[in-house]
């Protein structure tokens, strides 16, 4: 009788280490995978970065151009720019010369 109860414990503690090592196995896959995907991911938001810093980097320097250009459009060269060629406007002592059609 103490060897049919030894050989079940015995059979029952085999069982259930299986069990546990089944179980030990199954959550390795599990993170195994979850990283796989994370490390993905990872690579997918880095290059997402480095386009948007580019991004960042384009939008400063064309924010200087319009700063520049915001400064020059307050200078009379600007304005007697724009008189001479929306307008026609020229000095009284400067003359027009025309081309001959």
């Amino acid at each position: 009788m103490a060897r049919r109860v030894a050989y079940r414990r015995k059979r029952q503690n085999r069982f259930s280490m299986f069990l546990t090592a089944t179980v030990v196995l199954m959550l390795l896959i599990v993170v195994a995978v979850g990283s796989i995907s994370l490390k993905e991911k990872k690579d997918l938001y880095a290059e997402r970065e480095r386009e948007l810093e580019a991004k960042i980097t384009m939008e400063l320097e064309r924010q200087k151009e319009i700063e520049e250009q915001e400064k020059y459009t307050h200078t009379k060269k600007y304005v007697e720019e724009m008189a001479r060629k929306k307008l026609g406007l020229v000095y009284p002592y400067e003359k027009i010369l025309r081309q001959a059609e």
